[in-house]
């Protein structure tokens, strides 16, 4: 990834004038009208703290604004050994996303239309978002947060480089973070699950925090995801494993079977289920569990099958 620009004010009449002539001809993003009417005409989350943006480190600005939002205690001078990477002049993405789990939050990226954009803000969640302010072929890329926006005037409202209330035309906006493939971001505390995040994005949100924390960290996230999916069978299946990690094996059972059901063919969860019959002293159950994990193409096939040579057919 090239450099990551952060607005300063030596540069700013520069850069801006480039931001002009480069979405002179952008249209406004067309709204479903779905969203035009269950929106609010105007949102603003005021509460989320500023820190100025020098250069190249408009990163671990973006990423301290957006933590501290989250009841995290940490500052842009903290942030930059986190996520700078001085030979490529600023944060890239998996930094960013690291640096968050390593504050004990949950970084879900958001589904990347505009929709859903405006409705994270409207929920209550600041997005951290990346923009290019130039050619896709000479990328200029900049992070920054947006809290707010205004339907009637079209108008999205950003913390950005050094300035607090930043407001740019949904336009003007969306061609710049079109170039980015509109990647973006909200964190949340473990436990909760914002509004508008789909089953994967949650589901592999999850699933990072747990590679860095454990399972058994992640049992109130998965709750939150179940409780918007119930029918997702990954998400009951991560459950399990979190139920597992707390020493709850009856409600790991119950989360294992949940997830069988939803996707018989999950031959994990059947071997799961077979090896907790069997710790229970329920022998014909755990037999029958795992009989269809043998039965079922996959890693899980080896161990299902030892198990009922030694352990069931003796």
């Amino acid at each position: 990834m090239n450099t990551i620009y952060c607005f300063q004010n030596a540069r700013l009449a520069g850069v801006f004038v480039l931001v002009l002539l480069l979405t002179a001809c952008a249209s406004a993003p067309q709204l479903r009208d779905s969203t035009e009417q269950r929106l609010p005409r105007h949102s603003e989350i005021s509460d989320v703290p500023f820190y100025a943006q020098t250069e190249y480190q408009c990163g671990p600005a973006a990423l301290a604004m957006v933590l501290n939002h989250q009841g995290v205690d940490t500052d842009v001078e903290t942030l930059i050994p986190q996520v700078f990477i001085p030979g490529r002049e600023g944060s890239v993405q998996p930094e960013m996303l690291a640096t968050v789990r390593r504050h004990e939050r949950i970084a879900y990226p958001i589904r990347g239309s505009f929709d859903e954009l405006l409705g994270h803000l409207a929920a209550g969640d600041p997005v951290l978002v990346m923009q290019n302010l130039s050619l896709a072929a000479f990328p200029m890329w900049h992070y920054a947060v947006a809290i707010g926006y205004d339907l009637d005037d079209d108008t999205l409202i950003l913390r950005s480089g050094e300035i607090e209330r930043h407001t740019l035309s949904f336009s003007r906006f969306d061609a710049t973070w079109a170039r980015t493939d509109r990647w973006g971001f909200v964190v949340a505390k473990p436990g909760t699950l914002p509004e508008g995040i789909t089953a994967r994005n949650a589901i592999n949100a999850i699933s990072a925090y747990e590679e860095a924390h454990g399972p058994e960290a992640t049992l109130g996230s998965w709750q939150a995801m179940t409780e918007r999916y119930p029918n997702n069978a990954i998400g009951q299946f991560g459950l399990a494993n979190a139920y597992y990690a707390n020493q709850q094996p009856d409600n790991a059972l119950s989360a294992f079977q949940a997830a069988a059901q939803r996707d018989p063919q999950m031959g994990a969860a059947w071997l799961n289920i077979g090896l907790l019959q069997l710790q229970r002293d329920q022998p014909e159950a755990a037999r029958e569990a795992l009989s269809k994990a043998a039965a079922i193409e996959g890693s899980w096939q080896e161990r299902a099958q030892e198990v009922l040579e030694n352990q069931l057919d003796r």
